[in-house]
């Protein structure tokens, strides 16, 4: 995992935007994530209004969050879990590692979280001597590959079904194949006997219900289920942002969580965990253990504008639709949390003063706050965020130079606000570049324009919303369906 810095990030990125089978992939997996989001939402007449429920409910979790997590408190305890407050990942490693080491853990297998991520479990563990699994096939997938999730939902984005073929029949050893349900059978082999000889499991969590002291895990594929009730030692991790009030407040989550991230009406599996196992039972763990994180989080919550984003779901839906993931990937940005959340969040949780960069890699265009299934004012966090950057002056610096960077944007502040003249410049622009643009976009720009068109076409000046970038629009999105279908 690289560095978090400006420059450690321009290079990554400008690799990343040349890697052509990369970008294919990443515009194909997102695609498809946007096309059935929206296939969801016009077959739910209620969804928006779902969403206005949810981020509702949320506002009232973070503004009332002390006092909820009191109550979640007596609650969990009094059904026998154990909980512990981390105040920063190295609380929450110490602790989880202790724990593993006092049960005399050899092998812990994971649900999928990306909080342990965020806090570097998996190192931790492993340094002592504890085997951790991955049971998400897609974190699966990337840990054999020794890489960090690009994605927050699916981690293995940036692969194609021919690569995990390879991995597959490089790491395990099985006839190497395409077939997406003949990998899937591959992991499932590989896993299946490790949830039964697990010492413990560790999961993440979804939402936390204050009044009934519940966890609630949703997952696709069981194995979050299947980490929580084999292993006798069960440790949940999360931040302490996920709290809600009340049960009957879940719904509107259920409603609009899948539907938002992957565009399924609902999660195959939606997990309860109350305590660990009764007399009477005949499955669950015999110690349930929660982490709850802070981190950082209640330097957001003393935000007044950056607390929003503690309203967030982790779906991955503003990574999908944002306009540099898409081009760049998660890997490129250096941190846990990618894409437009990450870079809101992160400066707080992960690096603090070291990702004050990832604010100004945005173009603000507003269409995550638009596809947020709780509608966090992300663009505005992202202003917000520049602001406090260049006030406490935080490393922002890009590879151009701070000096060339300010100097461009006083040229820039200073044309923009002349309409008039902005406009006249525009067409006068236009008129000159026309003979070289092709179906209204030009695939080469003079200097010191000449990045604009280093990796992508630019709209001819002063043309305006025309038929020609509706037809390059619709060719775009055609492009995407094929390979989607392929």
């Amino acid at each position: 995992m690289m560095e978090p810095n400006p420059a450690a990030f321009y290079r990554a990125s400008e690799k990343t935007v040349a890697d052509e089978a990369l970008r294919r992939k990443l515009e194909a997996a997102t695609g498809r994530h946007l096309e059935h989001v929206a296939q969801m939402a016009a077959a739910f007449p209620p969804y928006y209004q779902e969403k206005a429920e949810a981020r509702r409910v949320k506002a009232e979790a973070i503004n009332r969050l002390p006092d909820l997590l009191a109550e979640f408190k007596r609650n969990f305890e009094a059904k026998g879990g154990r909980l512990f407050f981390a105040r920063d990942a190295a609380q929450a490693r110490n602790y989880i590692v202790e724990l593993a080491r006092a049960k005399k853990a050899k092998l812990v297998v994971k649900g999928k979280s990306m909080a342990t991520e965020e806090i570097e479990l998996n190192d931790a563990l492993l340094k002592d001597g504890v085997e951790v699994l991955e049971t998400d096939l897609g974190e699966y997938i990337v840990q054999l590959r020794g890489e960090r999730p690009s994605h927050i939902i699916t981690p293995a984005i940036h692969l194609s079904k021919e690569d995990i073929g390879r991995l597959f029949h490089e790491k395990l050893q099985s006839p190497y194949s395409e077939d997406p349900e003949a990998l899937t059978a591959t992991a499932r082999q590989h896993l299946r006997a490790k949830f039964f000889a697990a010492d413990m499991g560790i999961v993440g969590v979804n939402f936390l219900i204050a009044e009934t002291g519940s966890l609630v895990l949703v997952e696709n594929e069981g194995n979050g289920r299947m980490s929580t009730t084999l292993p006798d030692v069960v440790v949940a991790v999360t931040g302490i942002e996920k709290v809600i009030p009340r049960l009957a407040d879940l719904s509107h989550f259920l409603e609009v969580l899948a539907r938002t991230a992957t565009g399924q009406k609902l999660t195959a599996y939606v997990n309860f965990v109350n305590g660990p196992r009764r007399q009477y039972e005949l499955d669950g763990p015999r110690e349930l253990h929660l982490v709850l994180l802070d981190n950082g989080r209640t330097r957001m919550l003393a935000d007044p504008v950056l607390r929003e984003a503690l309203y967030c779901l982790r779906c991955g839906a503003c990574l999908n639709v944002c306009p540099i993931y898409r081009r760049v990937g998660g890997h490129a940005y250096g941190t846990v949390y990618p894409g437009p959340i990450g870079s809101i969040i992160s400066p707080a949780l992960v690096h603090n003063g070291q990702t004050a960069h990832l604010a100004f890699a945005s173009t603000l265009c507003g269409a995550c706050k638009d596809i947020c299934p709780v509608s966090i004012n992300i663009p505005r966090i992202l202003l917000h965020l520049r602001w406090l950057a260049t006030e406490e002056g935080l490393p922002i610096t890009w590879p151009a130079g701070p000096a060339r960077i300010r100097a461009s944007a006083r040229r820039a502040v200073w044309l923009l606000s002349r309409p008039k003249l902005a406009r006249m410049l525009s067409r006068l622009a236009g008129m000159l570049l026309r003979p070289l643009a092709h179906d209204g976009y030009l695939r080469w720009l003079p200097p010191p324009f000449t990045a604009w068109t280093k990796y992508r076409d630019f709209p001819l000046p002063g043309s305006g919303p025309n038929g020609a970038s509706q037809r390059r629009a619709k060719e775009t999105t055609d492009r995407a369906d094929s390979e989607v279908r392929l």
